[in-house]
């Protein structure tokens, strides 16, 4: 069964760090783009961080440069997103999805497997 899986979320108060993890089975990484996605409630889906297959491009959605740093482990077949500073805003369902064309987008629709989500939660 080829699936992903995110771990990490949690509540955390303003300021603080979280790391989220994104975990393949049943096929490897090492060719996909990777995407995290965040939903707010009452919001549309929104493309936070991309890494290409290669890692040679990452990019960053403005509202998270300088926080948030995104990396891939493939002899782990996990891609990681540590956010620090992290705001009340940050709150939403997170969501990581793998492109096979191996190239970053915030078209939604490219990409051909998603994680379940994980929730984070940033409140005093």
């Amino acid at each position: 069964q080829l699936q992903l899986v995110e771990s990490g979320g949690g509540l955390v108060q303003p300021g603080g760090s979280l790391r989220l993890s994104c975990a393949a089975s049943g096929f490897t990484l090492d060719y996909y783009a990777i995407g995290w996605f965040r939903q707010a409630p009452g919001k549309e889906r929104e493309g936070v961080s991309c890494i290409s297959s290669s890692g040679g491009s990452i990019n960053y959605v403005d509202s998270v440069k300088g926080r948030f740093t995104i990396s891939r482990d493939n002899a782990k077949n996990t891609v990681y997103l540590q956010m620090n500073s992290l705001k009340p805003e940050d709150t939403a369902v997170y969501y990581c999805a793998a492109n096979l064309e191996g190239l970053c987008s915030r078209n939604t629709e490219r990409y051909d497997y998603w994680g379940q989500g994980t929730q984070v939660t940033v409140s005093s």
